[in-house]
């Protein structure tokens, strides 16, 4: 009798075991649909778990396979697939690393051409993010393939926003971007208009005392916006653009910056220099300044 309840018992074990391990491959075999790419923050098993919680499921099995297969990976991770088991998902943590592409973004360039070149190189169509003209951090980006338009966006964001607060909470000692985007919008002028960081400063005392004298600023720079980055702002354009960029036509600043400053032109715009100078027309590889119309004009008849 009791040979017979170890029987028994053995018996109950191996079942109740085999049913486990038909659960367990059920459930590390089911599909589950997640993004393609995914960041992974360095840190252990226990943080990998909860970073994911947010947009997987993932419980104390899943943590039991991970010690299994080994540490994951941290920072971008290509599983190659929208939809895959979650055992092929949990083993791709530990072992897969996502290709990067190199993207540069150059002070001067509009958002529109930044898109542009991010959709050909990572192979994404139709970018747009919310953050205004002016707003992206000029850098060079190693940006993961298979990257979605919403992780591109908010990664892009978060980079720019804390570069922009740095900014603010250094000179401002708080961060108020209704106030600061101002300055950008002068700073991104500053930029169309010249690449000589010596300049800067003075064509950013000609912006604020043309507004200030309530003078049209009449800059080329401002119809460089968006698609019209790299045209070149001919009388008849000038004619044509009826759009408050087109500072020929309209008083004040343009609605938004005309491109991505950089830090340089930034300092510039917030503290510009001191000077009368209204006028200014290139000359060479550089511009000279004038105070009046007048003294502007033979500036033009001697440069050109």
């Amino acid at each position: 009798m009791r040979k017979k309840n170890i029987i028994v018992k053995i018996s109950d074990a191996a079942e109740f075991f085999i049913i486990l391990i038909i659960f367990i491959l059920f459930y590390l075999t089911r599909p589950i649909e997640t993004n393609r790419v995914i960041f992974i923050p360095k840190g252990s098993i226990n943080y990998t778990i909860k970073s994911l919680k947010k947009n997987i499921s993932l419980n104390f099995l899943d943590k039991m396979v991970l010690i299994v297969l080994g540490n994951p990976q941290y920072g971008w991770i290509d599983l190659k697939s929208n939809i895959i088991t979650r055992l092929d998902f949990l083993n791709r943590l530990t072992t897969s690393k996502a290709a990067f592409s190199k993207i540069t973004i150059i002070p001067g360039e509009t958002t529109y051409f930044v898109y542009k070149q991010i959709e050909k190189k990572l192979k994404v169509s139709n970018i747009k993010c919310s953050f205004k003209e002016g707003f992206l951090r000029p850098d060079t980006y190693f940006l993961p393939i298979g990257m979605n338009k919403a992780q591109l966006c908010n990664f892009l964001e978060k980079i720019s926003r804390k570069y922009h607060s740095h900014i603010m909470q250094t000179i401002f000692g708080k961060v108020d971007f209704d106030r600061y985007y101002r300055y950008l919008i002068v700073a991104s002028i500053i930029q169309k208009e010249t690449y000589n960081r010596k300049e800067m400063k003075l064509i950013a005392s000609v912006i604020y005392n043309r507004l200030k004298k309530g003078i049209k600023l009449q800059m080329d720079g401002t119809l460089n916006y968006g698609k019209y980055s790299h045209v070149i702002v001919t009388p008849q354009r000038i004619i044509d653009d009826n759009t408050k960029f087109n500072t020929y036509k309209f008083y004040g600043l343009p609605p938004t910056a005309v491109a991505i400053p950089s830090k340089e032109a930034i300092m510039a715009a917030i503290f510009p220099a001191k000077s009368d100078y209204l006028y200014f027309v290139k000359c060479g590889k550089g511009h000279v300044f004038a105070k009046t119309y007048k003294e502007h004009l033979k500036n033009i008849y001697r440069c050109k």
